[in-house]
């Protein structure tokens, strides 16, 4: 039954996730905004939703060090996993997309929260200070938004499409909400059912349960973010997936510890500062070339990304 679960689950998460970006591309269309940036928020905030919820569970459970690990181990993952996969698959096309700032947002967040967690543990009072750095996050996306909205009103009007693949001009409001909704909730609906069978199927095999915080929580976790990606490739919407990828990562740090803490207070093990803090951080500066050179992702960057990870998988196991 834990098989056939885990194979339902991963279905689910497909869909969500091809509705997802359905949805995201669609709503950018309408209300005149980048995709990116509608990645950067709705895109991101939906497919972070599971991290959101295990950490709050597991607060309440007197494991905050889950809620911890499941946060770094995901961002992690999401470049390494969520980024490689789909390369592999076919090339995102990165060179075409302009994230440097919102990039350089993520590495500031990730130095915040690596200050931050010198600390030793994440108080109520660290998460005002994450989710107000995510305030000015989301007040700066929707300035750009505003201002991009106003310099290209004549052109949407003269081609709305812009020839985007996937963008339906004729699709309706009702249709948009609905494809949203449905990745929105199918997204971390699909991720619990995965998640909890993967945990039944590694008890069987009696794996501990730290192993399992560490790789199949968090890469269950990651799973939302992976299916968006993957559809976002497959559909050459390089921007909606570098955009959830970024923003994701910024969502995990900012709002999910930021919110996570006034449940309780999250200690910082010394493992995290001494390795996975560290590997989260050169993750994501593995990032730079493709923002700032414009280099393409393609299959053997893809291939490169998903063996770092292996590797590091490997060191937590081992």
């Amino acid at each position: 039954m834990s098989w056939l679960l885990a194979a339902l689950g991963l279905v689910i998460l497909l869909l969500a996730g091809d509705a997802l970006v359905k949805g995201a591309v669609n709503l950018s269309l309408r209300i005149g905004i980048p995709a990116v940036i509608v990645s950067l928020t709705i895109v991101a905030f939906g497919t972070s939703a599971p991290e959101l919820l295990i950490a709050i569970s597991a607060i309440d459970d007197h494991a905050p060090g889950i809620a911890l690990g499941n946060v770094v181990g995901s961002n992690t993952a999401n470049i390494l996993l969520v980024l490689g996969v789909p390369a592999l698959l076919s090339p995102l096309y990165t060179s075409q997309c302009d994230t440097k700032k919102n990039y350089i947002f993520m590495i500031g967040g990730s130095l915040l929260f690596i200050a931050l967690a010198m600390t030793g543990v994440f108080t109520w009072i660290h998460g005002l200070v994450l989710l107000a750095a995510l305030s000015f996050v989301l007040f700066d996306s929707a300035r750009d938004a505003q201002k991009y909205r106003k310099a290209t009103a004549m052109k949407i009007a003269e081609d709305p499409t812009e020839e985007i693949e996937g963008v339906d001009p004729e699709m309706s409001g009702l249709m948009i909400a609905f494809y949203l909704a449905l990745g929105l909730i199918g997204l971390p609906l699909g991720a619990d059912i995965l998640v909890d069978s993967a945990v039944d199927i590694a008890r069987m095999f009696n794996i501990s349960e730290t192993v399992i915080g560490l790789t199949l929580v968090a890469i269950g976790t990651s799973l939302p973010e992976l299916a968006t990606t993957v559809m976002a490739s497959l559909r050459r919407q390089a921007e909606v997936a570098l955009g959830n990828v970024i923003g994701s990562n910024m969502f995990n740090l900012l709002a999910i510890i930021g919110i996570a803490s006034f449940v309780g207070p999250i200690p910082v093990d010394r493992s995290f500062l001494m390795f996975d803090l560290w590997v989260m951080l050169g993750a994501s500066v593995l990032l730079a070339p493709f923002v700032f050179l414009r280099w393409d992702l393609n299959r053997l960057w893809g291939f490169l990304f998903l063996a770092l990870y292996v590797l590091y998988l490997a060191s937590i196991v081992i």
